[in-house]
């Protein structure tokens, strides 16, 4: 059954316009009405709804009953991840979000070859959480993470609260991913292509970040932080 998100009240009984990218998905699917469509808010569940009426440029349903099931990750981790070059940052933001992300803050690092500011910064952020969305959508998560706006490391460490820290590291003394227990939320750090700059991994070690291994081999910047999330998952 299609699967569409709508940040809006949801509740059964209620008549209500579908938001502008949810129409226009029902109606490329040449969907009619009385076809049933599943609607999800992020608070919470699903819902079943009928298409009432198909306009030009707007779809009207009827919400039908509510279930309360959830598909999210065991453990709640949050990306901290080097913004990477091209597509590589539209594709680890979907498949992060497959794989139970909580949240996703895209890190500026001095290796980052894409800079955001501005106006740019925006849109970038706009569209990367319309691919959270839409991968939400597809793989059945009825909770879509928040993709927040890009920072660097001094900025998030400013502002970050306490709670459990890993850095992907390819230094010595780092754990294996399988010593790591508990099943609290965490943060996991990741760099871009060519990694972490020195100063910004010693700065991450100062703020309690455990240096964490995936194993002998070398992953690429949007591999890693996935590995992470499924072996978590």
């Amino acid at each position: 059954m299609p699967r569409f998100y709508c940040p809006a009240p949801l509740a059964t009984g209620l008549a209500l316009s579908l938001p502008a990218g949810a129409a226009r998905h029902v109606q490329v699917l040449r969907m009619q009405p009385g076809d049933v469509i599943t609607l999800f808010n992020g608070e919470g569940g699903e819902f079943d709804a009928t298409v009432t009426r198909m306009g030009r440029s707007d779809v009207e349903v009827e919400v039908g009953a509510h279930h309360a099931v959830e598909r999210e990750a065991a453990r709640a981790v949050h990306l901290l991840a080097g913004i990477t070059a091209n597509e590589r940052m539209d594709w680890l933001v979907e498949k992060a979000t497959e794989l139970g992300v909580a949240s996703i803050t895209p890190l500026v690092a001095e290796r980052s070859v894409l800079k955001l500011k501005g106006e740019r910064a925006e849109k970038k952020l706009a569209h990367w959480q319309g691919v959270a969305v839409a991968a939400a959508e597809q793989c059945g998560r009825n909770r879509v993470p928040t993709v927040h706006a890009a920072v660097t490391l001094k900025e998030w460490l400013a502002r970050a609260e306490a709670g459990e820290r890993w850095v992907l590291s390819l230094s010595e003394g780092t754990q294996g991913l399988s010593a790591m227990t508990g099943s609290g939320p965490v943060t996991v750090l990741s760099g871009p292509e060519g990694g972490l700059s020195p100063s910004e991994e010693a700065s991450a070690l100062a703020a309690g970040f455990t240096p964490i291994t995936l194993g002998p081999r070398v992953l690429r910047a949007e591999t890693a932080p996935l590995a992470v999330l499924a072996i978590c998952a």
